[in-house]
């Protein structure tokens, strides 16, 4: 990969539409921006020029707006053109053709980003937040990745990198000077330090789980025994036949999901295979093995019974909520209102209860996000760096050893670096860039 290359990439959506934007990266554009708008005099940074693009023959390929920007004020850092042409394939690849034949190559993914991180435009912290925007689907996704693109979860790696820095060379310093040349109390000091560090630290990964779940979703499970309406509730929840419904026990093999938003938060829900002690299908034995697997992981686990499967024994972990169905089948109204309040009643024929339980589910659901918006963007590439780094931490902390403790506190460091991307192998650079689309 030639970074002194000039790069072209579609940066608009694929597919038919009324404006799509090209983008062109490289150096020394301002001819060439002069050539395609035809004209003479100097062109103005950031300005919109409305031109007849035309081809090397002198053809027209469209009318089309086009935008300069000069480095270092572009978001590569490099000299960036923007072609606005119509959004019709073919325009697109006659523009791709014309480019190409005036020494242009079509971007990598990612590849305007990483000239972007070359250039000192963004971080490795940055780009990942650039990734979850461009994944973005409900409000608090957008708000949560805005964030971290921006530099807000930056700023505390950085502000950690360099608390780190300070505390090794501080006690590089013990080993080298007097006592008495050297602040009073520094010992305890730089070990006091390093445990807030690894508080801080320790606290950011203990909510990793709920900032997940903001960035993937937050996993609503349906479990219950078989022909207790799972999928009937599915899809009165979805507000569409989804998932099939079948008196016969035993209908849902696998696990049927769908992603909704509810206030703001993307939502995968999940009907699963029925729950019983014993069947002859072996299919039906893999959905039950699965069923599991996915209780295991849930944020919320809805418990589906029915008035003559329900148990009276029944406590509600955190993390669930006990629903009887079928309650149009009670003769007895009374005895709903006998029953404990942590068990909600409905009817996924009638629709009877059905407020009360998404009132349930979306308190549960504000209970275990809200307030996360502020909190450090954690994927698995971070998760992983700052677990290594709590760790060096911690063996920081419980050397006797001032020389091992400056080690230790210099390797986390280089962790919470590699975060950043000031130290990062060249593999994790191509993996955390390649997520990204063609055009950023």
């Amino acid at each position: 990969m030639n970074n002194n290359d000039t790069i072209f990439a579609l940066s608009s959506g694929h597919g038919k539409s009324g404006v799509a934007v090209i983008r062109i990266s490289g150096e020394n554009l301002n001819d060439f921006a002069k050539k395609i708008i035809n004209h003479k005099s100097e062109i103005k940074n950031r300005n919109a020029y409305f031109t007849n693009l035309r081809d090397n023959a002198g053809d027209l390929i469209d009318q089309c707006l086009v935008i300069y920007f000069a480095a270092p004020n572009s978001f590569t850092g490099t000299d960036i053109i923007e072609i606005h042409t119509h959004g019709a394939p073919a325009v697109i690849q006659k523009v791709f053709q014309f480019l190409t034949e005036n020494s242009m190559r079509m971007a990598t993914p990612g590849e305007f980003s990483r000239r972007a991180f070359y250039n000192n435009k963004m971080n490795l912290a940055d780009v990942d937040g650039l990734a979850a925007l461009l994944d973005a689907q409900t409000e608090h996704q957008r708000r949560v990745a805005l964030k971290s693109m921006t530099g807000g979860d930056s700023k505390i790696y950085d502000a950690w990198r360099h608390d780190m820095i300070d505390i090794a060379a501080y006690s590089a310093a013990i080993l080298d000077y007097a006592d008495d040349e050297l602040p009073a109390n520094i010992d305890k000091t730089v070990r006091t330090r390093a445990k807030k560090l690894y508080n801080e630290i320790n606290g950011a990964l203990a909510r990793y789980t709920a900032v997940r779940a903001i960035r993937s979703g937050f996993n609503i499970v349906l479990a219950g025994p078989t022909n207790a309406g799972k999928s009937s509730i599915f899809n009165r929840i979805l507000g569409t036949n989804r998932a099939i419904v079948s008196d016969t026990p035993g209908t849902t093999r696998d696990v049927v999901s769908a992603t909704l938003d509810i206030d703001g938060y993307m939502v995968n829900l999940m009907d699963t295979a029925g729950l019983r002690d014993t069947t002859d299908d072996k299919i039906e034995q893999i959905g039950i093995a699965r069923t599991h697997d996915e209780i295991e992981n849930a944020d919320l686990v809805l418990r589906i019974s029915t008035p003559d499967t329900k148990s009276k024994e029944q406590i509600a972990n955190s993390n669930e909520i006990f629903v009887i169905n079928k309650s149009d089948l009670i003769k007895h109204k009374s005895e709903i209102k006998n029953q404990k309040s942590e068990i909600i009643y409905i009817s996924a024929k009638s629709g009877d209860g059905f407020n009360e339980l998404m009132d349930a589910v979306r308190a549960k659901i504000h209970e275990y996000l809200d307030g996360t918006e502020n909190e450090l963007t954690i994927n698995a590439r971070t998760y992983e760096l700052l677990s290594g780094a709590a760790s060096d931490l911690e063996s920081a902390i419980n050397s006797d050893n001032i020389e091992m403790f400056s080690e230790h506190i210099r390797r986390a460091s280089d962790l919470i670096g590699q975060i950043l991307g000031t130290i990062t192998p060249d593999d994790v650079m191509t993996a955390t860039f390649s997520q990204l689309c063609l055009g950023k």
